[in-house]
């Protein structure tokens, strides 16, 4: 792989470069492309953690990508500085905000396909399909779609959202669009190396999997077989961001809920910390919650400096696709990241709030899906609706319905529209919409 590639700047099917501006970059673009879209708009009432949360500190999937956005530009940033000035010819075409701006929009996306419910959302719609009332549907789908639907992925649907026609305000550019994709391959693929992080899961569905090819060329990364590919570098980055601020962010949300002692915090960020950690100074604080907060700032800067140093002693490993690991887990930190993982399964994603609304989760999304699902079957397949598919289809949003009566009529692309519209639901309105369906609620009740 070359950088120059790498950086691409084209956008869409059509593969044109960006129109710049004398302002903004086509990678600030990007940025700012995704920030004032729909689907981004949605993640403020998404969980990240904490599903449904009154204390208003605790973060929601918007304020977490946003996060995670913030350390992505400075961890491009610093990597682009140290890239560029080993490379005199690149730095004629590109500066170090070129990196930082892919890195950031990559970041900002990578939630953006996340369902209601947070990753029990996935389990929900995965065992609908798979062993639940979608079951009905197998015989109507190949082996390959059957796996997308009965294994939904958060990454891939993210991907999916990013190239919907019907974000045509979105059309990012093709580096923005390889670096958000962790995991560039299919959902089967016969050598699966449980060695390379990049093929843990999947990211991209069939019905995307030409537009990932394409970007994939026009980027230049590495074809393996089966329709997978090396990452592109950034992507590492994208995800080393991520891991810095969920580790770090769910460690003070669990501690100023109460679900981790002050003690605790304060130990693991000072392991982070070493020499930079002193109490004393600390103490100068009054507010705990400023203290945790002012400690979790501080590792942040010191996990961003440890990712770069990573990237940079392996950046020729990374280039020809023989590196693959995540960064979290060789920066000299990671011992420390494994100890916040630890207690953060056993206290916070265990506390009993979060696996009450998990539970929740898995009635209200297959409930969702079994309606709509059967409703769209059986309209545009069976050409058999009732008198309750039809209302249920009069639910769905209007441009929905409008890719629905435009689409080929085949089930695949059928069912994926349903789920589009069931996963891009926010969690209350996920919650209102079945109870109103149900009889639990009625409006104006």
């Amino acid at each position: 792989m070359n950088w120059n590639q790498l950086l691409s700047d084209k956008r869409g099917k059509d593969q044109k470069k960006s129109n710049l501006e004398g302002t903004r970059s086509a990678f600030e673009q990007d940025y700012d492309r995704v920030i004032f879209s729909h689907p981004f708009r949605r993640l403020q009432d998404k969980t990240q953690v904490h599903p449904l949360p009154e204390n208003d500190f605790v973060h929601t999937r918007l304020t977490h990508s946003l996060e995670v956005s913030s350390v992505g530009r400075s961890l491009g940033k610093k990597v682009g500085k140290a890239i560029l000035e080993r490379n005199s010819e690149l730095a004629k075409n590109f500066d170090l905000h070129d990196f930082g701006g892919i890195v950031a929009a990559a970041s900002l996306a990578h939630d953006i396909g996340n369902p209601p419910f947070g990753h029990s959302g996935e389990d929900a719609i995965s065992e609908f399909f798979s062993s639940g009332q979608g079951m009905r549907y197998k015989s109507l789908v190949n082996d390959l779609e059957w796996t997308d639907l009965t294994n939904f992925e958060g990454n891939a649907q993210g991907f999916r959202i990013l190239n919907k026609d019907r974000y045509q305000g979105l059309r990012l550019t093709h580096a923005t669009l390889a670096a958000f994709s962790k995991y560039p391959r299919q959902s089967i693929i016969e050598k699966c190396d449980p060695n390379r992080r990049s093929q843990k899961k999947y990211g991209f569905f069939q019905s995307e999997r030409h537009i990932f090819a394409s970007i994939a060329e026009t980027v230049g990364l590495i074809p393996f077989e089966d329709y997978s590919w090396s990452r592109h570098p950034l992507a590492f980055l994208v995800e080393a961001a991520d891991d810095i601020c969920y580790n770090l962010i769910d460690l003070e949300d669990g501690c100023r809920l109460g679900l981790v002692t002050y003690e605790e915090a304060i130990e693991l960020f000072s392991d982070i910390l070493r020499d930079r950690f002193k109490p004393d100074k600390l103490k100068l604080i009054d507010s705990k919650n400023e203290q945790i907060s002012t400690l979790r700032a501080i590792a942040i800067g010191i996990l961003a400096d440890e990712c770069t140093q990573l990237f940079l002693d392996n950046e020729s490993a990374l280039m020809n696709g023989k590196f693959d690991t995540a960064f979290t887990d060789l920066i000299p930190s990671s011992g420390v990241l494994n100890q916040i993982v630890r207690l953060s399964i056993d206290k916070i994603y265990r506390s009993t709030g979060v696996l009450e609304t998990e539970i929740a989760g898995f009635e209200v999304l297959p409930g969702l899906l079994d309606i709509f699902t059967n409703a769209v079957i059986k309209k545009y397949v069976e050409d058999d609706a009732n008198s309750r598919d039809k209302s249920a289809l009069r639910l769905m949003p209007s441009e929905v319905l409008t890719e629905l009566d435009q689409m080929d009529k085949k089930p695949y692309h059928l069912l994926m529209n349903t789920v589009d519209f069931v996963s891009g639901l926010t969690d209350r309105h996920a919650i209102s919409l079945f109870r109103k369906i149900k009889g639990i609620s009625l409006p104006n009740g």
